[in-house]
């Protein structure tokens, strides 16, 4: 049995009722309101962001201008096709915001300390996977153990402190703080979220967020559903854009040590060609689950999501992208799964997973030619008491909610289970 399942009691399952017409707290509508007053004054645009990252950071050299032109059709496709509202608007403006401060400081790193080219991405162990295919308990079960290195949340939204703000001996880092207070509010708008996705200031996250500071990444396709961004972001070659996500990562082996990564994230499923380009010598771990389940989980988490910044929530519009969206990415791990070298790959099927997870990370370790130590056991048994599956409880889907038909789904993705050999699950509705 799975050593990852919850023991003792469990909170109910609860259907999200609110989906279509959110309802927050007071004091979350306060805020929102403040927000949206913001954002008559908000210039949603490449030079005023630019601007005001320089002015915040002291620094003006973004390296490689490419961004510009990525930034700039990603500005209009907010503020033309997404539908969000003054609060969305705002809420992307502080993120753009924080990605270019990011990339400056990256870049000032960089020019002071060009070793950081030198350092060597060896053989990182990276899982790739749809949402809701148990990528994110592998990824919670291996990023424990001390021999490896992973991303914590509070490092993947800020990876470089700025010089001013390095903190005496002893004292916190004040990303942390930054981290949890946007946590808090994260856990107040959305209370069913933790039932979804976990997220603490320490959580392994994915390194999507860190090809975020190049922007090219499917990450800001979880905003709003945006068609000319996918469109481009799509018909455009990925692999300049890995090797950006391979320099920071140079630099935060460089700033905080550790020397080999364990990596995740859904956007490699589609990206296997400028995945393996950049890390050749990875070792490449492929999850797979009933498509139509992943679809319905990834609708509604998505949907959920979508009330921090949509004017309108409209579950079938957002689910009919993600529907779409999930299709085409299965496609190019269909098209594309040969291209992972087949003495460093393993397909990992979700019910053999959750049998017995802890045998599924051996093999894992096996092929990578990671040690399995009574250390990395202990540091996974201790997780997993501090992280039981289900300590939340559950959320009941309904693929129907967003106009979807389980029957046309289960046709459509069929190229995918019989490729895979997938197990297809009972409707949760």
């Amino acid at each position: 049995m799975g050593r990852g399942t919850a023991t003792g009691s469990r909170p109910a399952s609860v259907r999200i009722e609110d989906l279509a017409d959110p309802r927050f707290s007071p004091e979350v509508d306060e805020l929102r309101a403040a927000m949206a007053a913001m954002a008559p004054e908000v210039v949603l645009e490449p030079d005023a962001l630019m601007e005001a990252a320089t002015s915040e950071t002291g620094l003006d050299d973004f390296g490689d201008d490419g961004f510009r032109e990525r930034l700039e059709l990603l500005c209009r496709s907010v503020l033309t096709e997404s539908g969000c509202g003054p609060h969305g608007i705002v809420s992307s403006y502080a993120q753009w915001l924080q990605l270019l401060k990011n990339r400056l400081l990256v870049e000032d790193l960089l020019k002071r300390h060009p070793e950081i080219h030198d350092v060597r991405i060896d053989r990182p162990i990276i899982v790739c996977g749809l949402p809701r295919t148990g990528t994110t308990h592998l990824h919670n079960l291996i990023a424990p153990d001390p021999a490896l290195r992973s991303l914590p949340y509070w490092e993947s939204l800020e990876p470089v402190l700025p010089e001013h703000e390095a903190p005496v001996v002893g004292e916190p880092d004040p990303r942390r703080a930054r981290t949890e207070a946007a946590l808090e509010f994260v856990n107040t708008a959305m209370p069913h979220f933790k039932r979804m996705h976990e997220m603490t200031v320490d959580h392994v996250h994915e390194e999507i967020q860190l090809l975020a500071i190049d922007f090219s990444t499917m990450l800001f396709e979880t905003l709003a559903p945006m068609p000319t961004w996918r469109d481009y972001y799509l018909a455009h070659d990925q692999t300049p854009h890995y090797g950006y996500l391979r320099t920071v990562l140079q630099a935060l082996q460089w700033l905080r040590g550790g020397e080999r990564w364990v990596l995740k994230s859904p956007q490699h499923i589609e990206q296997f060609g400028p995945l393996a380009a950049t890390f050749p010598d990875a070792t490449f771990v492929v999850t797979h689950r009933d498509p139509v389940s992943v679809t319905t989980s990834v609708a509604t988490m998505l949907t959920y999501t979508s009330r921090l910044t949509q004017e309108r929530v409209d579950p079938a519009r957002i689910g009919g992208y993600w529907a779409d969206r999930t299709e085409r990415m299965l496609r190019a791990c269909v098209d594309d799964r040969h291209v992972l070298p087949a003495d460093q790959s393993i397909d990992v099927r979700f019910d053999e997973f959750m049998a017995d997870d802890i045998a599924m990370v051996e093999r894992i370790y096996d092929l990578a030619g990671q040690p399995f130590t009574p250390e990395t056991r202990a540091a996974m048994d201790a997780f997993m008491a501090d992280h039981p599956r289900g300590k939340f409880g559950g959320v009941r889907y309904d693929l129907t909610a967003f106009g979807l038909d389980r029957d046309e789904r289960r046709d459509a993705l069929r190229f995918y289970v019989e490729r895979f050999g997938i197990t297809e699950e009972p409707s949760t509705r």
